[in-house]
């Protein structure tokens, strides 16, 4: 029986904690916070309570997968359900379009309707163009063990091309609000498109054919499930405990130093930032961690706007206004998120937009980039995209025997699914005990 440990409690963390559990390793788990989640979780002042993160996700079967791998199916622990829309897009011309979820069909003909005649043609072929795009990188990098050594040179390429989002997205696209969203996602991560390789572009193929969901109550309630697999398959976790450095004897990991004393181990798990970790830092020196955004949570009362689950205002700023928080009777709890010059407050801001909520306001809480940064000792939105070397420097494999990557920091990018993913792999190629 192996001994491992696992750096980090957030979803990245649990989820190889509990997949490793599951293959007969002895796992303990260390967390710096007084709770497992990370960024899943959530914040709560007076009776409001807000999604922390991530407030849905596509690709469910990555979730499912996970509690099916580990233990009981998802379907006995918590409720998926799709979003619908998945997103309501407003443009600064006015225009609003509600995209569908799950549906080609759906999505072409709400483009059609809202934009003009023959765009959602052109936005189900831009979408459609990444179909093999997700079907190599999925057998060959997403839910596999990476090595250029092991794939054929199309894949190879593929994942280090030169070809950024935002020259196909340029060159496919002619109308300018389709362009808008087809590089949301990457902006709302903190990226330059300009910077980010072509094929992450298949995220709109995943939202379109595999739909975005979400769980009634908050994706929150995730991190207590989670808690609660992690005690099913015995792992030890110990909570307010920082690893202040991992153990390596001739190129082979033997343990993990925290601030409560030391751990053996046969096996790490890295499931934070690796610049916290000294004997990690120098792998990653040229790289830099994507930035937060702006959020703003709000408890509101009165009579309010009836929007989506999440709606978009295009513009610099971007704003996004999620609306799945609780509250108390006859309240709503929405958190506002904002990208881009945001050279007011975020409500003066959202006002100027057409949702002016300012008299509404019961409770506010705010959580500026360092606020967030600072909370999880990194940025839960990973490392930045700065070219397409950036792939080589996530250390999914890391350059210790016994030592792996899971999360963010490492994966192919942030959110659930991606984050998932990589715990996957990381048992895969870990194996049984």
């Amino acid at each position: 029986m192996s001994r491992v440990v696992v750096v980090g409690g957030g979803f990245g963390g649990t989820a190889a904690a509990a997949r490793l559990a599951k293959q007969g390793h002895q796992v303990t788990l260390v967390e710096r916070l007084d709770r497992l989640g990370g960024a899943v979780g959530f914040v709560e002042r007076e009776g409001y309570r807000w999604d922390a993160g991530p407030t849905s996700t596509a690709l469910p079967a990555v979730v499912r997968d996970l509690f099916r791998k580990s233990g009981r199916p998802l379907e006995r622990e918590l409720e998926l359900v799709p979003v619908e829309p998945m997103r309501e897009h407003r443009f600064e011309d006015g225009t609003v379009l509600a995209m569908p979820s799950g549906s080609r069909s759906a999505q072409l003909e709400a483009v059609d309707a809202t934009l003009g005649a023959g765009l959602g043609q052109q936005w189900v072929d831009h979408v459609h163009a990444f179909a093999d795009t997700w079907d190599v990188l999925r057998r060959v990098y997403l839910e596999r063990p990476w090595s250029p050594d092991h794939v054929d040179k199309a894949s190879a390429a593929l994942l280090h091309t030169r070809t950024t989002l935002q020259k196909v997205v340029t060159r496919t696209l002619k109308d300018e609000r389709l362009r808008e969203v087809a590089l949301l996602p990457t902006r709302l991560d903190g990226h330059d498109p300009r910077n980010v390789p072509a094929w992450m572009g298949m995220w709109a193929y995943v939202e379109q054919n595999f739909g975005v969901w979400t769980v009634p109550g908050g994706m929150g309630r995730l991190a207590a499930a989670m808690t609660k697999r992690l005690g099913e398959r015995k792992v030890e976790v110990l909570l307010g405990t920082s690893a202040v450095d991992l153990r390596v004897h001739a190129g082979r990991v033997v343990g993990v130093d925290t601030d409560r004393g030391s751990l053996d181990a046969d096996v790490v798990v890295v499931a934070i930032d690796p610049r916290g970790l000294p004997v990690l830092a120098p792998h990653v020196s040229r790289t830099m961690p994507a930035i937060p955004p702006v959020l703003c949570h709000l408890g509101l009362s009165g009579d309010l706007p009836d929007l989506p689950h999440e709606v978009v205002l295009h513009g610099d700023p971007t704003l996004v206004v999620r609306t799945n928080g609780t509250a108390p009777a006859g309240g709503a709890a929405w958190t506002v998120l904002g990208r881009g010059r945001l050279s007011e407050d975020v409500t003066v801001a959202l006002a100027r937009r057409g949702i002016d909520v300012r008299r509404q306001i019961e409770v506010r809480v705010d959580r500026s980039p360092r606020d967030q940064v600072e909370e999880l000792a990194g940025s839960a939105y990973g490392m930045l995209w700065q070219g397409r070397t950036t792939i080589d420097r996530k250390l999914a494999a890391t350059p210790y025997a016994g030592v792996y990557g899971v999360g963010a920091h490492a994966a192919a990018g942030a959110g659930l699914p991606f984050v998932g993913l990589s715990a996957a792999v990381a048992a895969e190629r870990i194996g049984p005990a």
